[in-house]
């Protein structure tokens, strides 16, 4: 998931007159920063009991974070989440695999009202800054998108449900989905493909922000983040000698006309008050500065936040259209495709959903000031939507804003510089076992 964006958001409690805007940079949050202080819930019984549990949950995403996993290759730290869920005492569903090395359990009694809850597993491949006792010992890996956090937060979650559960506080039924692969491919449409969400009538999920406080909660109602697909495309040329350009077909000029042709699809082909973003996220061509290459070769996203299947479809054939005719024009020929396995739609939550969750949120953070709504949706993705597709839910966020100990300044998740805020992992617990267990006294 890409949540390199800092929120602006505005308190719920508060009229317009007295928004609360979070600053929109890590440029303006530094000096602020520097004067922040912790926002701790009150003691409401269950955020004191998360708290109980707070040291395990840390050791648990210290353990993850040293071992970090790509993509559905998350062998580790499935075993990890098995054998904690085991000593909890939670089922495990083993009769086959849920997208290659996810883990479903279930609490309860088996029995209606159903109800998931899901965390995501993998890591980056990104080479991690901090040195700390428990920097990754992946190199090139790491776990700079909190997914670490939300997997500790789901087995405190799961830990507080079970005892709950033996307790005979509740009866019903809850999902824990523990899922590889969100960064790319689409881990969450193979978990529903594989059956992962069973009986469960409704779906939530959290992540970590550090566009916010700890101990703060951020969402919306209807569309939270956008859409996104991914293409790549390769430019063929005629390589030749850097001095005698006219005797070759040169891809490095034609790539960057391409690059300049597409961004008009957004600036001069889509309605402004619509939110859609092309961008070019690499380029490779080349190996010598006097040689022209015979191709160059470029990857890219496509980002919107609304628009039903056959616009989108529209769009994207516009955008291969744009890469091969410009191409043409320079006398290069390109092939380019869309990844299928990358073709996220927007997380839109529900409105039901949404209020249901805030309400869960505001009992356990006690104050209408912890929460915020999102004024507007991100253009950062989330395979959560593939959930949402099957049955209602919310995507929400939590803070887990702290700088980064050699400068002081606040990193966004997706950078080696990334560090959080603990404090972050009874919050997330707490809220997510209130959900599971508000829904399960009033499903929606």
């Amino acid at each position: 998931m890409v949540l390199s964006f800092l929120f602006n958001a505005r308190n719920s409690a508060e009229t317009e007159e007295e928004k609360a805007v979070l600053p929109s940079s890590i440029v303006q949050r530094s000096s602020a920063v520097k004067q922040r202080t912790v926002i701790a819930p009150e003691s409401s019984k269950l955020w004191a009991a998360a708290q109980a549990i707070k040291q395990w949950m840390v050791d648990i995403r210290n353990k993850i974070h040293e071992n970090p996993e790509l993509g559905f290759e998350c062998c580790m730290t499935s075993e990890l989440v098995k054998a904690t869920l085991k000593e909890l005492g939670v089922y495990i569903y083993d009769d086959k695999g849920y997208a290659r090395t996810g883990v479903v359990g279930r609490i309860g009694s088996g029995k209606a009202p159903f109800v998931a809850l899901r965390a995501d597993m993998d890591a980056l491949p990104l080479q991690e800054l901090y040195e700390w006792e428990h920097k990754s010992k992946v190199d090139g890996v790491m776990h700079a998108c909190g997914h670490d956090a939300h997997t500790a937060m789901l087995l405190g979650a799961a830990k507080l449900l079970q005892e709950r559960y033996e307790d005979k506080e509740f009866e019903g039924t809850v999902f824990l989905l523990f899922q590889p692969s969100e960064e790319k491919n689409a881990g969450a449409r193979e978990m529903v493909n594989d059956g992962a969400l069973k009986e469960a009538r409704a779906i939530f999920g959290l992540h970590v922000s550090p566009a916010l406080p700890a101990g703060t909660w951020a969402a919306r109602a209807g569309t939270l983040m956008a859409g996104s697909t991914r293409f790549n495309a390769r430019i063929h040329g005629m390589g030749g000698h850097g001095g005698v350009p006219q005797s070759a077909i040169d891809p490095v000029v034609a790539s960057a006309f391409v690059i300049t042709s597409l961004q008009p699809i957004i600036s001069r082909e889509t309605d402004p008050t619509i939110s859609q973003v092309i961008t070019i996220g690499m380029i490779n061509g080349g190996t010598a500065n006097n040689v022209i290459p015979d191709y160059v070769d470029m990857a890219g996203t496509f980002r919107y936040v609304e628009g039903d299947e056959s616009t989108i479809e529209e769009r994207k054939d516009r955008i291969l259209e744009v890469i091969e005719n410009q191409a043409a024009v320079h006398r290069c020929s390109a092939t380019a495709t869309f990844d299928e396995n990358h073709n996220y739609p927007p997380v839109v939550n529900s409105s039901n959903a949404y209020k249901f969750v805030r309400a869960a949120a505001l009992n356990v953070l006690a104050e209408e000031s912890r929460l915020f709504e999102l004024p507007s949706s991100a253009t950062a993705s989330e395979d959560f939507s593939y959930y949402l597709k099957e049955i209602p839910g919310a995507f929400s966020f939590v803070g887990c804003e702290a700088p980064f100990p050699e400068d002081n300044e606040v990193y966004p998740v997706h950078n080696p510089k990334f560090v959080l805020d603990e404090n972050v992992l009874p919050v997330g617990a707490a809220i997510q076992c209130a959900v599971a267990l508000e829904y399960i006294a009033s499903p929606f």
